[in-house]
């Protein structure tokens, strides 16, 4: 679906409290006697605590409230694991899935000793990159809007240990249900890769993702549309409009957050892994990005697909940083299932306009100033937003800054180019080992400005081979029993 920026600067969402004094008030005033304080860790989970608002006062916005950070992934060791979660009045909301009345707020995270913020806080780099952003004086507000993908299923099984290895997932829309026994079976099953835009009764989900929609827009998310994706077995997609990089940051802790639990809520169970079905398309997170200044859009000019010289050298940096960015917008192994050269996903680092087989795609439904933009197709909803958006920020400024000749558009169907024809296109990395190799020989980039810091980017790295790239290839795969047992 299309990202297309309306003419008007939005004006961040709902009216929610913005100081600690309005947050008393409001929680007053829907009957709150609890708070519940949320973060997002490293790899881009929520965590929370809840807190009885008797508790606080208007002195905890300043000072925070004390947590174990040794037992959050990737960050303190136990022998320095004190840390202060400090709420952010300006988050404060009414969560949409506590029995009692309970005000929720996002919390920013601070070193009890030095009062600092804490350099692996993802919401703290995405502040910083906005922040860095006005520095330079190219432009004083980013726009993002992310279109991401999920799957709904019934019902999902899996287990890994030194004897057994599956996963089973079952879905009333799964193709491979026609002939399921069902009381009765009405067939209307989306078939692989037949799934984009069917009406109801193929389409089972509509009304399940409209109360998805619903609770978005009570935490004040702007949503554009939503509707039924190219895969079977319930692939979905319900598409944000466009906000600054923060906002959107938050937006998508929530967007994740209401999802899985308003499917729980119908017995149903959602997922964002980019590829959890063979043979049929897998789920990305395509990125509409703008640069503003003076509430006026930057990217818009006289050049290709009425882009201008900014961003076209905006594109030459995301193309030219890509691979190092993927191990932030692509970081599981499960991603590059998806981002596989010969299949339908896009591979292939190279720009055009309205082509959707190219990593860069200049849309062309709406030609006027305020809707130009660039949608970077790689990334997948497995991402964390805040580390994700502010990576391609940082990309895109560095290819700005260094003038970056972002090469010729290549507005040719790639899908159908010969391998001689593909022979100069640069390619996305293909394991998420070879996208953190990429990261760790290209990250200047990004640590320009003090934006993202070599700890958290070595952090990261390291984090991401003990536990995920290592783990994985130390496991026999199913498969290989298939391929290898009788040999």
């Amino acid at each position: 679906m299309s990202q297309i920026h309306n003419s008007s600067v939005p004006n961040g969402g709902s009216k929610t409290p913005c100081t600690p004094s309005m947050f008393f008030k409001y929680a007053k005033e829907i009957g709150s006697e609890l708070v519940d304080l949320k973060f997002c860790d490293m790899l881009g989970s929520w965590q929370h605590c809840t807190f009885s608002i008797d508790e606080w006062s208007e002195k905890t916005f300043e000072k925070g409230v004390g947590f174990d950070g040794s037992s959050i992934r990737g960050w303190q060791d136990i022998h320095m694991s004190d840390m202060l979660a400090v709420p952010d009045a300006s988050t404060t909301v009414l969560d949409p899935f506590f029995d009692r009345p309970t005000v929720s707020v996002i919390a920013d995270i601070k070193d009890p000793a030095t009062k600092e913020d804490y350099t692996r806080d993802p919401r703290h780099i995405a502040r910083k990159a906005e922040a860095y952003l006005r520095s330079t004086g190219v432009a004083d507000t980013v726009y993002v809007g992310p279109e991401p993908e999920f799957f709904i299923f019934d019902q999902v099984r899996f287990e890994q240990n030194q004897h057994r290895g599956f996963y089973e997932i079952d879905s009333v829309e799964g193709a491979w249900n026609t002939a399921r026994f069902e009381e009765p079976n009405l067939g209307y099953k989306p078939s692989y890769k037949g799934g984009y835009f069917p009406v109801s009764p193929t389409d089972t989900y509509h009304n399940l993702r409209g109360e998805m929609v619903l609770e978005m827009k009570k935490v004040g998310i702007r949503v554009e549309a939503h509707h039924h994706e190219v895969a079977t077995a319930g692939q979905s997609e319900i598409d944000l409009a466009y906000e600054t990089l923060l906002k959107m940051g938050d937006h998508m802790m929530w967007y994740k957050y209401i999802i899985r639990n308003v499917a729980r809520q119908a017995s149903k169970t959602a997922t964002f892994m980019p590829k959890p079905i063979f043979e049929d398309n897998g789920s990305g997170m395509h990125i509409h990005f703008s640069l503003w200044g003076e509430n006026k859009p930057l990217f818009a000019g006289k050049g290709f697909a009425g882009l201008s010289d900014m961003g076209l050298h905006a594109i030459g940096g995301i193309l030219q940083h890509a691979p190092a960015i993927i191990a932030f917008t692509n970081p599981t192994t499960n991603s590059f299932r998806r981002l596989t050269p010969g299949f339908e996903a896009p591979v292939n680092l190279v720009y055009s306009s309205a082509n959707r087989s190219a990593s860069i795609r200049i849309p062309t439904y709406d030609d006027s100033d305020a809707a130009k933009r660039l949608e970077f197709r790689c990334p997948d909803p497995s991402c964390n937003g805040y580390l994700a958006f502010a990576a391609i920020l940082m990309a895109a400024l560095d290819g700005i800054a260094k003038k970056t000749n972002p090469g010729k558009p290549l507005d040719r169907n790639i899908y159908e180019m010969s391998p001689a024809d593909l022979a100069d296109v640069p390619s996305t990395p293909g394991t998420l080992d070879e996208a953190l190799d990429a990261l760790e020989g290209d990250h200047a980039f990004l640590t320009t400005g003090g934006v993202f810091t070599d700890d958290l980017i070595q952090t990261w790295i390291q984090y991401k081979r003990d536990n995920e790239v290592t783990p994985l290839r130390l496991r026999p795969h199913p498969y290989e029993f298939f391929l290898y047992y009788d040999s």
